[in-house]
């Protein structure tokens, strides 16, 4: 049997998901709110669509699941890049659902919620654990990242619903968000609540942060909004992602939950 030390360099070296750190957010947070400008940006600006923008940002997608589901090793060039492309394809999605299927923020929220839902359950009934710290297998990748797509189309929904149908606005929205996560920091650090469900909550809260933050961006003024360019927004923000992932730590590391992982 290994002792914890060895084994804990075995995960290090096996894991394809970054350490959970302030850089983390940081960077999520950032790749968030380009989510958001960079969908409004195909599918308003270019007037493409939400359902052919969507088409487009899921096969980019696809394309990049499957090569961070191929590579050997922790690339953080390669999982922004599949973080940038499923938090685009959720505002696409989730703009589709709500708007041209005339679902409504509400019922979309809703029926996203419950399908973020459904997908931590399964991947839980089918191993035993949904703590990052597990997302090594070809079959947990596959999980992992279903997650975090529908994770930021409920984002975009959830966004939508605080600015506009609650009332809150834009900058409302997003400090009710903030304070959301403050929350569930503080439970991470003064509770013994699982780690893994805190890291999902936060993981979520994040997107619907970014989201009010682009559309507080890019929305017109009388919208509430700054109308800056969706295409300037997007590459400043791609600028500042950029920057924050040659500058802030990036590598493959221990996780919340990782003392839930059953011992070998």
């Amino acid at each position: 049997m290994q002792d914890s030390s060895a084994r804990s360099t075995v995960d290090r070296v096996v894991s394809k998901v970054p350490a959970v750190t302030l850089g983390f957010w940081t960077i999520k947070i950032l790749a968030t709110t380009l989510g958001e400008t960079g969908g409004d940006t195909l599918s308003m600006s270019m007037n493409l669509g939400y359902l052919s923008s969507t088409f487009i940002f899921l096969g980019i997608l696809s394309a990049l699941v499957i090569a961070q589901i191929m590579a050997k090793r922790f690339n953080a060039w390669l999982y922004w890049a599949t973080i940038i492309a499923s938090t685009t394809a959720g505002t696409t999605m989730a703009d589709f659902a709500t708007r041209s299927l005339g679902i409504g923020y509400a019922g979309g929220s809703a029926i996203l919620l419950a399908s973020v839902i459904g997908v931590l359950m399964i991947w839980q009934l089918s191993e035993k654990s949904i703590s990052v710290d597990t997302v090594n297998t070809p079959r947990v990748e596959v999980f992992y990242w279903a997650a975090i797509t529908v994770s930021q189309t409920l984002g975009t929904a959830l966004g939508d619903w605080m600015a506009d149908d609650a009332g809150v606005g834009f900058l409302g929205g997003a400090g009710i968000f903030a304070a959301a996560l403050a929350v569930v920091a503080a439970l991470y650090v003064w509770t013994r609540i699982s780690r893994a469900l805190l890291f999902w909550a936060a993981f979520i809260l994040t997107r619907p942060l970014g989201a009010t933050v682009g559309d507080f961006l890019d929305k017109p003024l009388d919208h509430g909004g700054l109308a800056f360019s969706r295409p300037l927004a997007t590459a400043v923000l791609g600028a500042l992602i950029l920057a924050g992932i040659l500058l802030l730590p990036q590598k493959a590391g221990s996780h919340p939950g990782k003392s839930e992982t059953p011992a070998a």
